[in-house]
């Protein structure tokens, strides 16, 4: 990654440990006495009567086990703070798996949040935490009984609470994260089966079903992965599935294509990097300023019209970091411009004085709550504060743990 002296448009060391900072303090203030990490409001403060959510939760602990890891105060106690919510109140300890909120026993069980729980016990193992490896060995058991599927080498979607029923849908963004869960744990355990499955969802999604689609990405499909281009098209605005294309979800893919192509080092097809540059390219041309107004749409459908004009902080973030691994790749000048002029957005339009994202803003960037109330995750603001103090790595774990031995830019 380039490092040699300050970079134009790249906020300077100093800028990125303050916003960082601000970014932890969130994590602290969204602690709950009880157990876990709670939602918190506009205002930065946790909302009272609200059960803690297990993909919020394992994201917090993700952040902190970073954080940890670039030795900032404080962090290691949120990440014990964590693990003992996903040991304890977050598991079902009757009939396996986690719940998706503390307080409904009878909720499904989805691999979405069984993905968070993979990625933030591979980072608090990458930390050090003396029950980090305990709960990685957990999660890839439930996992591999009841997420993977071999015969598909995919992910199931969902489950009920006692793992009898499967859900016929499967989704793209389940996937999605398994793909960057399963990279961090082979990272963390040297265990090269869980990078092969990376590939082979990110085979069959992108290299496959993207690039037939001309780079835009179907979400939905059934249970033998073809695609449903309707599904949900009368709520188009669905926080976790929503109709059409979800423009966010090709620039997250983007950078994550490229960690796989670290991963699997000379032994990389020849795809990821094409493929990557083609998603960014598709979400930038089809999905920022598309209607008048800077910002990026949060869907369109699949004559690239948008659907859903709202404005997410999540997609902007990762905007933010697949131009800047893009251009950490490849070294091209465009990426680094795109790097900056979207942190000029943020600065401008999503991120406050005290250092939080707003989560939404409206078509004319403005603050709404439409689809998201509050502000109750850090995980996508974080990870584009400090990927450009972080060496080029597979995944954000295996970054943070070679800055941490030296093998990479001073945090």
């Amino acid at each position: 990654m380039p490092a040699s002296g300050p970079t134009p448009g790249v906020p300077d060391a100093g800028t990125t440990a303050a916003a960082e900072e601000r970014l932890l303090d969130l994590v602290t203030r969204a602690v709950d006495p009880a157990g876990g990490f709670g939602w918190l409001d506009d205002r930065g403060r946790r909302t009272p009567g609200r059960a803690p959510e297990t993909w919020v939760g394992a994201r917090m602990t993700h952040v902190a086990a970073l954080a940890h890891l670039r030795g900032r105060d404080g962090a290691g106690d949120l990440v014990d703070h964590g693990v003992r919510a996903l040991r304890g109140l977050l598991r079902d300890d009757d009939r396996g798996g986690w719940l998706a909120v503390a307080d409904r026993p009878e909720g499904p069980k989805d691999a979405y949040t069984h993905a968070f729980v993979a990625l933030a016990a591979a980072s608090a193992t990458a930390a050090g935490h003396p029950d980090g490896a305990v709960l990685l060995d957990d999660v890839l058991a439930v996992v591999e009984q009841r997420f993977w599927d071999p015969d598909q080498e995919m992910v199931v979607e969902a489950w009920d609470a006692g793992f009898t029923t499967l859900e016929d849908y499967r989704g793209g963004n389940a996937a999605m994260h398994a793909v960057e869960a399963f990279t961090a744990v082979a990272d963390v355990t040297g265990d090269p089966r869980w990078t092969a499955r990376a590939l082979a969802i990110a085979t069959r999604l992108v290299d496959g079903v993207a690039r037939a689609h001309h780079w835009r990405l179907p979400e939905h499909f059934d249970a033998r992965w073809v695609p449903d281009l309707e599904h949900h098209r009368d709520q188009p605005d669905h926080p976790f599935r929503p109709y059409g294309v979800t423009v966010g979800h090709l620039l997250e893919w983007s950078r994550l294509l490229l960690g796989l192509r670290h991963a699997l080092g000379a032994g990389a097809p020849g795809w990821l990097l094409p493929a990557s540059t083609s998603l960014y390219d598709a979400a930038v041309a089809r999905g920022w300023h598309v209607d008048g107004a800077p910002g990026f749409v949060y869907t369109t459908d699949f004559a690239d019209v948008p659907v859903v004009r709202l404005r997410m902080h999540w997609v902007l973030a990762e905007a933010i970091g697949a131009a800047w691994v893009r251009h950490a790749v490849t070294g091209e000048p465009g990426a680094l411009a795109d790097h900056a002029r979207w942190w000029d957005h943020a600065r401008a339009h999503v991120v406050d004085a005290d250092g939080s994202w707003r989560h939404e803003l409206d078509a004319r960037n403005r603050p709404s709550a439409h689809v998201w109330t509050g502000r109750p995750d850090v995980y996508h603001a974080y990870q584009a504060t400090v990927l450009p103090s972080l060496p080029l790595a597979p995944s954000l774990v295996a970054a943070a743990r070679a800055q941490r031995e030296g093998r990479g830019p001073a945090a």
